[in-house]
């Protein structure tokens, strides 16, 4: 285990540094193995490029393989990890239920997985036919069947590469209980991961040379997860024995590692947009952080040309994988056929035409924010109109309609907040400017305003309370702090669900359809004496 440094944050205090392992082994003598962890985390569907040609697996296998060649060049190993949620995101995915995704993983040859919490966003028989479409096994040491008392997969996996010997252990969420589908986690248990890898983990130090946990938990600074379950720093804290943490859940880009209690920590943001490396070496019980970084995949961004807004790679193209492309492109064809099915109908139009939506309440307006608050059990919900691009149209509505009216794939998020802490926030969104795309879109709220100054506002009928916890809907555009909306992304209590918003659009008009326009019309959430 890595143990002589402590809470070193950049990356030029821990390359070529080597540190004494704990675990260590009786591997041979004035042996050198070296070792590269390559990961991704959250993928959520993207198993295709997006409209700039940005990521997708096809480019990431090329990314891999290349990887790949060059250690083993160098008389080296590679181990290939997840930090697992890779349902959710896309409908080509989702409606094929990851089917492409899971079998790309298996063409880069991925080595293991993380169980994350929207793999229990289906059925558990939808996972256990992912489970045998997969080549790599899904860990989770603190998932358990209720009925046999044994993880639901696997708790861990070891590996011998020529002699060095490695664990891998996965760990999941407690929060899977609170933000999962209870209709699909009924045969489960969810234990705390810190209270199982204290049980587990010495084990496995004890019979390797490196213990490496794959988790999908969060990378929360100083452990302040706050409305989070504890996350990747609580675990190191908490548990001795942990050399690396391959983590995912928060979505979070380390282009450093975090040492914590002598544990490296790293993330490789989301949507396969990057591919973290690890270097390590490992020679007479000491272990060498050699290098470590965040490789983009035809990541793009803006640059100005001859007066003219273009979008350039942050870093050299990577070519596709053109068997890989090959292989996905049915999956993604039969994905766009699938959206043209009818999802539900409505008796009249939902209006999110421009000049309409982004100067007053409408029907559509309100269905979205009322889907969002019901996804997430929220007591009320804001949405920004800017993020509403068409009407819904009345009779029968297909997945396309929905798409074609949130295409941003902005995911759900919610925050718990005082009633002191909604009030200012309600007070900015109230004064947004009409025709803007900052424009509001309340629900489950009313508010009084006189001018610009809030006087009131109600929540379920009674006046909002200084003391009182409320649920607030948004979407992560507007927690970032886009439109100008206050920042909620850092508060203690922000939770991004990782539920894309057309998906969540989607379900809400499928359950309660027909739609009667009727029962979401405008009855003015803003008051203004």
């Amino acid at each position: 285990m890595i143990n002589s440094i402590k809470r070193c944050v950049l990356l030029s205090c821990i390359a070529g540094l080597a540190f004494a392992s704990q675990n260590a082994l009786a591997s041979a003598t004035d042996q050198t193995y070296n070792l590269t962890i390559l990961h991704t985390n959250d993928h959520h569907g993207r198993f295709w490029p997006n409209r700039n040609g940005e990521y997708g697996m096809a480019a990431r296998a090329a990314l891999i393989q290349g990887i790949r060649d060059e250690v083993a060049d160098n008389g080296g190993h590679t181990l290939l990890l997840s930090g697992g949620d890779i349902n959710t995101g896309v409908p080509e995915s989702d409606l094929q239920d990851a089917e492409p995704d899971f079998k790309g993983m298996n063409y880069m040859s991925y080595d293991a997985m993380a169980l994350g919490n929207h793999e229990f966003d289906n059925p558990i028989s939808v996972l256990r036919q992912q489970h045998d479409w997969a080549r790599f096994p899904f860990l989770s040491a603190n998932i358990l069947n209720k009925d046999t008392g044994m993880p639901l997969f696997k708790s861990h996996e070891m590996f011998n590469l020529d002699g060095l010997k490695v664990a891998v252990v996965g760990f999941t969420t407690q929060d899977t209980v609170r933000i999962g589908n209870p209709e699909f986690l009924g045969g489960l248990e969810i234990q705390s991961p810190v209270e199982v890898a204290k049980k587990i983990v010495p084990e496995l130090a004890a019979n390797s040379d490196l213990v490496i946990a794959v988790t999908h938990m969060g990378h929360y600074r100083f452990g302040q997860s706050g409305g989070n379950a504890p996350g990747d720093v609580t675990l190191a804290n908490a548990v001795d024995g942990l050399d690396v943490i391959v983590g995912g859940h928060s979505q979070t880009a380390t282009f450093s590692p975090d040492v914590q209690n002598d544990t490296l920590i790293i993330q490789a943001k989301e949507w396969g947009k990057y591919v973290g490396r690890l270097d390590l070496q490992v020679r007479n019980g000491e272990i060498s952080v050699i290098n470590y970084q965040l490789i983009p995949v035809n990541l793009k961004k803006k640059v100005v040309i001859d007066g003219e807004k273009v979008r350039v790679f942050v870093d050299k193209e990577i070519v596709a994988d053109e068997t890989l492309k090959a292989m996905l492109e049915p999956y993604q064809n039969k994905g766009q056929e699938q959206l043209m099915q009818v999802i539900g109908n409505a008796d009249e139009v939902f209006v999110g035409a421009r000049e309409q939506v982004r100067t007053s309440e409408t029907n559509l307006g309100n269905l979205i924010a009322l889907a969002q608050m019901a996804r997430v059990q929220a007591d009320l919900g804001i949405m920004n109109s800017g993020g509403i691009r068409d009407d819904m149209p009345a009779g029968d509505i297909t997945y396309k309609d929905v798409l074609k009216v949130q295409p941003f794939a902005n995911a759900v998020a919610y925050v718990d907040l005082t009633g002191a802490e909604l009030m200012p926030y309600l007070e900015v969104a109230a004064n947004k400017e009409s025709g803007s795309g900052a424009f509001a879109q309340f629900a489950g709220v009313e508010i009084t305003m006189n001018g610009k100054s809030i006087i009131s506002a109600t929540v379920a009928g009674k006046i909002v309370e200084p003391n009182k916890t409320y649920r607030l809907a948004i979407n992560a555009y507007m927690a970032s702090g886009g439109d100008g909306y206050p920042r909620l992304s850092d508060h203690a209590n922000f939770v991004n669900s990782g539920f894309v918003d057309a998906e969540v659009l989607k379900d809400y008009i499928s359950s309660r359809s027909p739609l009667k326009a009727a029962e979401f019309a405008a009855k003015g959430d803003v008051a203004r004496n």
